[in-house]
């Protein structure tokens, strides 16, 4: 009786199997339950997809900018355009209406009703379309004003220009006339005290021949001729 005692208190070893199992069965469970909350989130952002979906619709006609539809990411959002998404809250109760800026990202709403949740993105989009409204009336004005300063730049250059351009051909033709007249008289110049000169060399040269004669030609003509 008392040798067996021992043996009964042992405590049975650990069993890596059994271990294992009890893993496997807690993964599933906390997968399956993350599924179901992933699944919870989709389906409340589908029931504020349906509910603005006629606010979307009811845009101007030519304004793309809003598309609501859901991305399946993690987390799951509902985008009401490029910039403006719907996320769940931490508890996967409350809508959170989020807007990235320039600034980083901005909280716009955020509450557990959907008819909240419904005027705030109506009033985002309301926002959005005044914005794109005004930005391209702005963008039309600077047109139409950079094309009146380009038209009033040239009026007043052609009105300056005319004046101007006016008195310049006579002034140059003056000034062409003159410079003609300097030519010829230049040439004029330049010819007579070519025959001034040449008629005083050959004046010269007879001097001098009627000087030679004189000196020496008349005894030579004499000596050789008599």
């Amino acid at each position: 009786m008392d040798d067996k005692t021992p043996e009964r208190l042992n405590p049975a070893p650990p069993s890596l199997t059994a271990a294992m199992r009890r893993a496997r069965v807690e993964s599933a469970e906390r997968n399956e339950a993350v599924v179901q909350l992933r699944q919870t989130e989709i389906a409340r952002l589908e029931l504020l997809r349906e509910a603005i979906q006629p606010i979307v619709d009811q845009a101007p006609p030519g304004v793309d900018l809003f598309d609501a539809g859901i991305a399946h990411g993690d987390p799951p959002r509902l985008f009401i355009d490029m910039i403006g998404f719907v996320e769940m809250a931490h508890d996967r109760r409350a809508y959170r209406f989020l807007q990235d800026t320039r600034h980083g990202r901005v909280l716009i709403a955020e509450s557990e009703r959907l008819d909240r949740m419904s005027d705030a993105i109506a009033n985002y989009v309301a926002r959005r379309i005044v914005e794109r409204e005004r930005a391209l009336a702005s963008d039309w004005r600077s047109n139409d004003r950079g094309e009146a300063e380009r038209s009033t730049v040239a009026a007043k250059a052609g009105v300056l220009a005319r004046p101007v351009a006016a008195p310049a051909k006579p002034a140059r033709a003056a000034r062409t006339r003159r410079d003609q007249a300097l030519r010829r008289a230049g040439d004029a110049f330049n010819f007579l005290l070519l025959t001034l000169g040449s008629l005083t060399l050959v004046v010269l040269l007879g001097l001098g021949a009627y000087a030679l004669w004189l000196t020496w030609g008349r005894a030579a003509w004499t000596w050789w001729f008599g």
